[in-house]
């Protein structure tokens, strides 16, 4: 399953050009760093939406992380051939 990127509250799935800027004033792509700004190293546990400027934790962006996660695990703890 793949994970997709979404907005929370307004379902607005942002580009790879989308861009975020940080109070220290960089721009960038959050969802390239997981949310966290590449100069400063500040961690944004909240992301704002560039549609709807509704605010939501970062990780409720993810769609279908959770059942990524399950299969990521499930192909990890398949036995090894010997």
């Amino acid at each position: 399953m793949e994970v997709e990127i979404a907005c929370p509250k307004c379902d607005w799935q942002p580009q790879a050009g989308s861009r975020w800027q940080c109070t220290c004033g960089h721009s960038w792509n959050t969802f390239d760093t997981g949310g966290t700004c590449p100069r400063c190293l500040h961690r944004w546990h909240d992301t704002q939406c560039l549609s709807c400027a509704g605010w939501s934790p970062h990780l409720d962006w993810y769609r279908n992380l959770d059942q990524w996660v399950a299969e990521q695990l499930v192909a990890e703890l398949q036995p090894v051939a010997r």
